[in-house]
């Protein structure tokens, strides 16, 4: 399946500082003080950190390692994810916990699964696309027999404006395939 979301190659760095630098003014507040001259310039640098996500190489980092493995659910928990609402430009954070059962693609080193979770986590977004977008991803290139992926994350744009409830954990909880039984414990609600 196709990543839906737009993918900038890099920020451009002058562009973003002149944006800061604007920003501010319409702040009331002046770009050339001293204690805000380096702010472009670090707002731009913190950008080009938050949305490093974009130019990832999903097939190169779940590329299946070789040999013949028995096919347990492999399930990380608690994989901790922060990320960017594209509505406010606010982060959300939380943790993620992804597992699949192997199937026709093989399986992948543990620390793939967090560069992925990472890869969809720095990008503008929202978490109902990036639980999607994980899902994609492992069924794309591992072609398990089973999958799941849940997100349990605050969003500060929920806290901080609007109905302002901080701390109230939002959850999004995909699962496909046959887990033969009974989903594993960490994706029941």
């Amino acid at each position: 399946m196709t990543d839906p979301s737009p993918s900038p190659a890099r920020v451009d760095p002058v562009a973003a500082e002149a944006a800061v630098r604007a920003l501010l003014r319409s702040f009331g507040q002046d770009p050339a003080a001293p204690e805000l001259k380096d702010t472009p310039a670090r707002v731009a640098e913190f950008w080009a950190e938050r949305l490093a996500g974009y130019g990832v190489d999903l097939a190169a980092e779940l590329k299946p390692l070789p040999g013949e493995l028995s096919p347990v659910p492999v399930i990380l928990e608690r994989i901790p994810f922060v990320s960017t609402c594209e509505h406010h430009l606010a982060p959300f954070e939380g943790h993620a916990t992804v597992g699949y059962l192997p199937g026709a693609g093989g399986t992948v080193g543990l620390s793939k699964l967090v560069r992925v979770v990472q890869a969809f986590a720095w990008r503008l977004q929202v978490q109902e696309r990036m639980a999607r977008q994980i899902a994609d991803a492992l069924q794309t290139h591992l072609r398990p027999a089973a999958w799941g992926v849940q997100l349990v994350a605050i969003h500060t744009c929920m806290g901080h404006r609007g109905v302002k409830t901080p701390g109230v954990p939002v959850r999004t909880t995909l699962m496909g395939g046959s887990w033969e039984a009974a989903p594993p414990v960490p994706f029941r609600s």
